[in-house]
Order: C-alpha cells, then structure tokens, then sequence
C-alpha cells in the first residue's frame, strides 16, 4: 500500500474503534453500575453461600462477570491506544509508530481476552440484549483493532 493510503486506512479504523470502544464502554458501566445497585447484599447475620462469587453479576450468567469486568478494561486500553495512534497519525514517522503499535497490540490482546469470555457467555446463554450487543462489538473490536494493527505495521 502506498503511504497515503495506508494513512487514510489508518484514519478510519482509529475512528471506527473509537466509536466501538466507547460505546463497549457505555454498555459496560451500565453492566457494572446494574451489578453494584442489586449486587448481592447480605443482612449482619448472614454469611455468605458456599459458592459465592464477587464477580457475580445480577443478570447474564456465570461468565458474565468476567466478561463485563475484562471488556471494560479492554474499553479503556483501546482508547489509549487510539490516542497514541492519533498521537503517530499527526506526525506520520518512525519515532511515534513503536509507541501506537505497542498500545494496540496490548489493546487487541486484551479485547481477544474479553472476546473469550464473550464466547462462553454466548456459550451458557441466559443473558439480556444489552449483554448481546456487547458481545458481538467485543468480537468485532477484536478482529478491526488486528487490522488497525496490521495497518500500523503497514
């Protein structure tokens, strides 16, 4: 690819991650914030049961937790990597680029991660439409941000 062409390829996967990462963003705070209104909440008598779990969420099923917890993670290094990437779009050289392809590379690492347990949530069923599309943009993120990095190696 020409270097101009691989720039304006660039331009447009950064935007279109952005987008996704944010909105993965905005459906897994909703997902953490639902969890910690009806989370699990014990009287002073109580104790808690055998199989008790911090990370067990109040919808969606066993893997659920997982997932919420590790996408937003990944949320959140996608989009410091899309600003390091943007940080190399301005300057186009071979100083910034090292920089952009680590922060994606950890990026997709850790989206591929989130992408696994979006597999064995999909996998135990029982989950909610917010949870679904959260899923199927955690599986497309996972396979646009191996092209933004692809991209960057370009």
């Amino acid at each position: 690819m020409a270097n101009g062409q691989t720039k304006s390829t660039v331009s447009l996967i950064m935007v279109l991650n952005f987008c996704m990462y944010a909105i993965l963003l905005g459906i897994g705070g909703w997902a953490m914030n639902v969890a910690i209104d009806r989370g699990f909440i014990l009287d002073s008598t109580l104790h808690l049961p055998a199989h008790f779990s911090p990370i067990t969420f109040p919808m969606g099923n066993a893997a659920t937790g997982f997932f919420v917890t590790f996408a937003l993670i990944a949320g959140v290094v996608g989009i410091a990597s899309i600003l390091a990437g943007f940080n190399h779009y301005r300057s186009w050289d071979a100083t910034s680029r090292p920089s952009a392809v680590s922060a994606a590379l950890i990026a997709w690492a850790l989206t591929a991660l989130a992408m696994g347990f979006a597999w064995k949530e999909i996998e135990l069923e029982g989950r909610n439409a917010r949870l679904k599309t959260m899923e199927a943009f955690t599986i497309i993120l996972t396979v646009t941000q191996f092209v933004y990095v692809a991209a960057l190696f370009g």
